[in-house]
């Protein structure tokens, strides 16, 4: 835990300390042996299943107070009708104000669910009252522990016949799991350091997952929306606390949303396709645009994950037929369009998507966040001062691109962000960010701000429309972390 800083260091110390004054039982009287019935959380006989876990919570350190929940089992009760056979207990007592006592009275009202208990787990005891008082499954956080005490915990929970969710945040934890390859993998979009969320956190993170296994998105999800990304992304489920806790009668449409896979992968499907690009440390490049077939084939020979096509005014607009003549090239592509608040997809683009050529439509406009999910997507923003970063948090997609604002021009400028606009916004999100990206400046801008995704176009040509294939492979070079 030395490593481990802020709110997850000061969560696991109190725990600690609690657990050297009342036992690891939190003072509560268990059974010799456990008592209540198994019931399968995951293992041969479900891999490959759909993963939905519905979580009873009371408080969070981010949020205070969501729930009362007098009778935990009444809460688990509505779950199960709602079509979720896993239910996650939170039982620690301090910041989330749970108790080992509401698992057991979950799981002895509703023995035929499969019960996780999720805490701050930090020892083979733990894992051993877990059992006791009646978890299917346990919850093991890899930035919490150490290999041999997260090898030791989830041996014993195997032995005991208890599933084992692997949470893991990051390549640090990636690694130090690996060498357990286990089946069922958690990845959390909130970051227990600091309590904030990241939507893309879960897809970077899979990325490295290099052994099969059923992945489980955790946190982030508010509403139907956020399941349909989770489905279309790629997932094997979701676990969400806070939105379930506080509105029970939402459940039942998460689990409505999660049957739709056919809405889930035409809105979100693209987000699955583009992150299995991603490699750990390094942002996607778009390289936006693309004018010729010659630049396009430059792009993706220099290693650009994604093209982007204007359509839109521009030097560098382009048509439906030019970027249809593109479709076989194998990176994503991007149709760039400016759309007034209440103005509808152009038909001649809603066919490009329809047809495969283009994977996203880049919203440059003042399009809602409705119209925005309505299609694989993503937002753009121009930023001119420091509050126009809280739009990030209602943008309606999960990657947010921000550039910088002109009044003569919706993008391609060359204008430059400034440094206090990029840090606020990377206090809502990390952003994807544009405007003004150059080779000279790209290993500076992903090294401070630490982008998802960085988009170049004018930075890298020679004239308006035409890209420059050296500058092209500097940039994407320099943007990848590698020397020049």
């Amino acid at each position: 835990m030395s490593g481990v800083p802020d709110i997850l260091q000061d969560i696991a110390a109190a725990r600690t300390a609690r657990v050297a004054r009342d036992g690891a039982a939190q003072g509560l009287k268990l059974p010799a042996e456990r008592a209540a019935p198994s019931a399968a959380f995951h293992g041969p006989s479900t891999a490959g299943d759909e993963v939905l876990i519905a979580e009873i919570k009371r408080r969070s350190p981010s949020k205070g107070d969501i729930a009362a929940i007098p009778e935990p089992e009444a809460l688990a009760r509505r779950y199960r009708n709602a079509g979720f056979r896993r239910v996650s207990v939170l039982t620690e007592e301090a910041r989330f104000g749970g108790s080992l006592a509401d698992l057991m009275a979950v799981k002895e009202a509703c023995p035929d669910l499969a019960v996780l208990r999720k805490d701050f787990l930090l020892s083979v005891e733990d894992v051993e009252v877990s059992h006791r008082a009646g978890a299917d499954a346990i919850l093991l956080i890899a930035a919490l522990l150490d290999a041999p005490m997260i090898e030791a915990m989830h041996r014993r929970a195997g032995e005991l016949g208890l599933a084992s969710l692997v949470e893991v945040h990051g390549a640090d934890d990636v690694a130090k799991v690996r060498p357990l390859r286990p089946p069922l993998v958690g990845i959390n979009s909130r970051d227990l350091r600091k309590f904030r969320i990241d939507p893309l956190k879960p897809l970077e993170t899979r990325s490295l997952l290099d052994w099969p296994c059923d992945v489980v998105y955790e946190s982030g999800i508010a509403g139907p929306d956020d399941v349909l990304f989770v489905r279309g992304a790629g997932f094997s489920g979701f676990l969400v606390g806070e939105s379930v806790a506080r509105d029970p009668e939402l459940a039942p449409r998460l689990v409505k949303a999660w049957s739709d896979e056919e809405t889930a992968a035409f809105r979100y499907g693209a987000w699955d396709r583009l992150y299995r690009r991603h490699r750990d440390g390094a942002p996607l490049v778009k390289i936006c645009g693309i004018t010729n077939r010659d630049d396009a084939e430059a792009a993706v020979d220099a290693g650009a994950d994604m093209l982007g096509f204007v359509m839109a005014e521009s030097p560098r607009r382009t048509d439906a037929a030019f970027i249809r003549s593109c479709a076989d090239l194998p990176v994503l592509k991007a149709a760039v369009v400016v759309l007034g608040r209440d103005e509808d997809l152009p038909p001649e683009l809603a066919k490009l998507v329809a047809e495969g050529a283009v994977d996203f439509i880049q919203f440059h406009g003042d399009e809602t966040a409705g119209t925005v999910r309505s299609w694989p997507s993503y937002k753009a923003i121009r930023m001119r001062r420091a509050a126009d970063a809280e739009a990030l948090d209602s943008a309606g997609s999960p990657g947010v691109l921000v550039d910088a604002f002109s009044e003569g021009a919706r993008g391609g400028t060359g204008r430059r962000l400034a440094p206090e606009l990029l840090d606020a916004a990377a206090e809502h999100r990390r952003p994807w960010i544009a405007g003004g990206l150059n080779p000279d400046n790209a290993a500076d801008i992903v090294e401070r701000w630490k982008p998802g995704l960085v988009d170049v176009s004018s930075g890298v040509e020679s004239a308006p429309g035409r890209k420059d294939p050296e500058a092209l492979r500097r940039f994407v070079r320099r943007a990848k972390g590698a020397k020049a």
